[in-house]
């Protein structure tokens, strides 16, 4: 059947299945959602009712209804027409539209008030202007990230709706082959830990999940994108686990190649990757660089990611089904389950992931519809790999800080912009409101304040505790004035000369930004510390540092190179780390249900991912494969 046929067959299908008094204008497929639009107008009484159950039920696909575009009010007249139902006390920011999808964003400091008692005023709203309204709360700090893609998306309604029309039809294609054959084809971030890339193909299907760059090693920078498997022709689907550049560093690239299918993931990934991608992107041709891809890239990548909620699940192509559940490694951080055929297997990705709830986030997911293999990261999986607890690591930290503070010295802690940062921003204020360490500036540099607002625009994705305090007690961490962003060099110059502090600055791994700059003018001070508080990839300083080195070259802005000594005391807590220790990861495979059949390691250290492996294999009596860079695996 043809591609046009099997699209007015799943129509014709809608039809006949929905009763005979709901008139329907058109249906369109809207990327992964069929969308009905209808002339009704109680469209909530059907969203509400049997029947759409009753259709995800007979079709096993996501159908959505709308009212028809002739029915709903004009924009303005809309937007005044909320204002004036909730009135100036529910404090609204902005009102947006979503003209394909048919929705009014309202953001507001009171939500609640504009959502009004039990729903009262979400049901004016879409009674009288038939638009569907969903409010979001306006975050205590601007990012800008955010408000380049709002004003994006504005600009770009019709084109990225025309985009999803696309996208709805390669996704609902009829499939060509009945028969169930998986492949998984390792294009990165086996046996090493940076360009994670893994290709999923059936007879039918190719997707990629993760699509990441090697932050420390020059040569092998880039997925294996030259295999004989990979086509971005055939490509179906992006799905990235998070937003840290290993993961997704390389998206933009496959559009600047002609790539023009959906990248899917959770709706604070998309936020930060476009926040670091567009870094990425600045800071080599700061350095006179050539990236491997464009601004205007990455602006195309927003225009086709899809984003979603965990535990929602999606088609993204004619015989495989998505759903992304919470990982616990970064805000937004999903392990990713792919449901292939009609039920005949199922697949898990771990990502990177956290089996520990931390300050910032609750701990990873361990309950599935159906596993048959699973790919488990190894980052942590040697058996020499044992994480301080939490506690021990804050007990520690303490000390360092209150020691170095009192001989005068500075900390310098790099951290990565998205996770490490947060969690040490939490930590330090409790630290200092409770008087446990004495009260000095703390200083935050590069890309950090921008992605502590992106976390305040997401307060769902945070932990219990933490989001009780935000939402219900009026404590946020992140608003505390114990904190000063440094937005020029000359406030560097300031904290360099300044008396005692702690600086937490980007990178975390030492390989330029900010915290480079900082560790040349601090470096020879024996009363300054150094704390390494997340993994050092094998390549960059960092790992040097951690390994033994006690001094560096330093290139200046004028190109000039000196030797930089370390006198400064250097300590490395693990504790902090977003990543499972062995014993985590035994743990989760212990209680992952259902068991998987196959277990396959990868994002991590070839010794570690070797032994974590055999260990598993040897304890928990299941087959295990440690497969190499751009080696493939048949799954059925």
């Amino acid at each position: 059947m043809s591609f046009e046929g099997e699209l007015q067959r799943i129509r014709d299908e809608i039809i006949s299945i929905l009763p005979d008094d709901i008139i329907v204008k058109k249906i369109e497929f809207e990327g992964p959602e069929i969308a009905v639009y209808s002339e009704n107008s109680d469209v909530e009484g059907i969203e509400n009712s049997e029947i759409l159950k009753d259709l995800a039920r007979t079709m096993r696909k996501r159908v959505v209804f709308r009212w028809n575009v002739e029915k709903r009010k004009d924009p303005d007249e809309t937007e005044a027409y909320i204002r004036n139902l909730v009135g100036e006390v529910a404090e609204i920011t902005s009102v947006e539209f979503d003209h394909t999808r048919g929705e009014v964003i309202i953001e507001a400091g009171k939500p609640g008030i504009v959502i009004g008692k039990k729903g009262v005023n979400l049901k004016e709203i879409r009674s009288n202007t038939f638009w569907q309204p969903k409010t979001i709360r306006t975050p205590p700090l601007t990012s800008k990230t955010i408000q380049l893609i709002r004003q994006m998306l504005k600009k770009e309604r019709q084109n990225q709706k025309e985009i999803l029309l696309e996208i709805g039809k390669r996704i609902h294609r009829p499939p060509l082959f009945k028969d169930l054959s998986i492949r998984m084809t390792a294009l990165g971030g086996f046996r090493e830990v940076g360009r994670s890339c893994i290709l999923m193909q059936t007879r039918d299907s190719n997707i990629l999940l993760d699509v990441g760059l090697n932050v420390g090693n020059k040569h092998d920078r880039f997925p294996g994108f030259d295999v004989p498997e990979f086509s971005i022709r055939d490509l179906d689907a992006v799905v990235i686990s998070h937003s840290h550049l290993d993961h997704c560093g390389m998206v933009p690239f496959l559009f600047k190649y002609g790539y023009r299918g959906p990248v899917y993931s959770t709706l604070p990934t998309r936020n930060i990757s476009t926040m670091l991608q567009l870094d990425f992107v600045q800071i080599a041709e700061k350095e006179g660089n050539v990236p491997p891809y464009s601004k205007r890239d990455v602006k195309t990548t927003v225009l086709h990611t899809i984003p979603l909620s965990w535990g929602k699940v999606t088609d993204i192509a004619p015989d495989i089904k998505l759903t992304l559940h919470n990982s616990g490694h970064i805000l937004g951080s999903s392990m990713i389950h792919l449901h292939f055929g009609k039920g005949g297997y199922n697949f898990v990705y771990t990502g990177d992931f956290k089996y520990q709830k931390t300050r910032l986030l609750e701990k990873a997911a361990v309950k599935f519809p159906r596993v048959e293999s699973l790919l488990i990261e190894s980052t942590y999986g040697g058996p020499q790999d044992r994480i301080p607890s939490r506690q021990d690591s804050e007990r520690d930290l303490k000390q360092i800080l209150t020691s170095t503070i009192r001989r005068g010295g500075k900390i310098l802690v790099p951290v990565l912009a998205v996770g490490r940062a947060q969690e040490l921003i939490i930590v330090l204020e409790e630290l200092i409101s409770k008087g446990i360490i004495d009260r000095v500036p703390v200083f935050l540099d590069g890309l950090i304040s921008e992605a502590t607002a992106i976390h305040t625009a997401h307060p769902d994705y945070l932990s219990l505790d933490l989001r009780e305090k935000i939402l219900h007690q009026g404590k946020n961490p992140f608003l505390s004035d114990f904190f000063t962003t440094i937005s020029s060099p000359d406030e560097r110059k300031d904290v360099i000369q300044g008396g005692p502090c702690i600086i937490l600055a980007t990178s975390g791994m030492l390989i330029g930004g900010p915290s480079v700059q900082y560790l040349r003018t601090l470096a020879e001070d024996k009363n300054n510390s150094l704390i390494f508080v997340s993994y050092q990839v094998s390549g960059t300083l960092g790992n040097r540092i951690i390994r033994g080195f006690r001094e560096f070259q330093y290139i200046d802005p004028r190109g000039r190179t000196q030797l930089v000594k370390l006198n400064l005391n250097v300590f490395t807590l693990e504790g902090f780390s977003g990543h499972s220790s062995r014993s985590q990861i035994s743990q989760f495979l212990r209680r992952i249900a259902p068991r998987p059949k196959m277990i396959i390691c990868n994002h991590g250290e070839e010794s570690k991912v070797i032994s974590l492996a055999t260990m598993i294999h040897r304890k928990l009596r299941k087959t295990t494969k440690a497969p190499k860079n751009l080696e493939t695996i048949l799954l059925k």
